[in-house]
């Protein structure tokens, strides 16, 4: 069984590529901005504002800790530098500032699979807010960002009232449990309509009758995930993600760098030893992040739903005050979960 990869003495200099963004005309270095907004259909000028292309990890972690807010999972630097030490994209920081302070920071790489800029750390990353410390200099920096760009996933909830005239689009939206209320699972359960309620119950009596044993913490077999990912896919007539080895790597990263801020969470459940399903969890700020699934829908029938009772009630005997299952429907999470509108812009 494969484990993890060792690690071959990388050094900050080794791991960033000398492959330069095709748009270097874009990278303008310590000059006045004075440009055409596309995003307000006129010029502005501020004052004395500065751009600078940031690539040196060690800086771009510098300016992160300056900026991000660490309110979710996606704003904490190791869980995007997992990403980087996967893909080995060369970061593209857009800084705006001027003589005394830095004002503003737009956290970049080139995508060189997809050929666009789009976050640090893939399009996987979800709920982004924009690091600014003046908000009308949200305009400016999309205003300076190279093109094509993609920036998906954009948290609605945390922009602010003067920017409301930009030209975001409706994305995919995100759905969350809050388990505030909830003492166990079967309080969730009592939220819903009967025949869901009904529904859920056969299936967790179901993998109960098959007597589960369910493992915590045994991050070795998160092989286990990606092979029951990747066949489930399969079946579907779909390619998961996990077929590109740089997602299986930054999920291994995501796991190793755990423990300065998130904690890394592993469940997998095991019927007559053989694996049924498998999640990957981290957890932040009294939230529980159900990152990533695999599940042998096939010969257990009833075990995503299985999974998802017992995530409950282990969020809870947490102590944790929600459940982020991420972005994208799948054709269920909409029928038990609070849906939150995400926004995405593009150029």
């Amino acid at each position: 069984m494969e484990t993890y990869r060792e690690e071959k003495n990388k050094t900050v200099k080794t791991v960033l590529e000398d492959l330069e963004p095709p748009n270097k005309n874009i990278a303008i270095k310590n000059r006045i901005l004075f440009k055409e907004s596309p995003l307000k259909g006129g010029s502005f000028f501020v004052k004395n504002l500065q751009i600078e292309i940031v690539s040196h990890i060690k800086k771009c972690f510098a300016l992160w800790q300056e900026f991000s807010s660490q309110k979710t999972l996606f704003d904490l630097w190791e869980f995007r530098y997992a990403f980087y030490k996967a893909y080995r994209y060369k970061p593209y920081f857009i800084l705006l500032k001027n003589q005394s302070e830095n004002l503003a920071l737009l956290p970049l790489w080139y995508d060189r699979t997809q050929k666009r800029y789009t976050w640090f750390g893939s399009d996987w990353q979800e709920e982004i807010g924009f690091y600014t410390k003046e908000p009308k200099l949200l305009s400016v920096l999309l205003s300076a960002a190279p093109s094509p760009l993609y920036l998906n996933a954009i948290a609605k909830g945390r922009l602010k009232p003067c920017h409301k005239n930009l030209p975001f689009q409706k994305d995919d939206p995100k759905y969350i449990l809050n388990l505030e209320k909830f003492n166990s699972h079967e309080d969730f359960l009592m939220t819903l309509k009967k025949n869901r309620r009904h529904d859920l119950r056969k299936d967790r009596r179901r993998i109960e009758k098959q007597h589960p044993v369910i493992t915590i913490n045994n991050f070795l077999e998160f092989d286990y995930l990606v092979d029951l990912c990747k066949k489930r896919f399969s079946r579907k007539g779909e390619e998961a993600d996990f077929e590109d080895q740089r997602q299986i790597e930054a999920f291994r990263q995501v796991i190793k760098l755990s423990g300065k801020s998130y904690q890394a969470r592993m469940l997998t459940v095991k019927i007559k030893n053989k694996p049924a399903g498998a999640d990957l969890i981290c957890l932040w700020n009294d939230c529980y992040y159900a990152l990533r699934c695999g599940y042998d829908v096939k010969n257990f029938s009833g075990i995503g739903n299985f999974v998802n009772t017992f995530e409950i009630d282990d969020a809870i005997k947490l102590g944790m005050k929600k459940i982020d299952f991420l972005q994208n429907n799948y054709e269920w999470k909409d029928r038990w979960f609070k849906s939150i509108p995400l926004l995405k812009f593009e150029k």
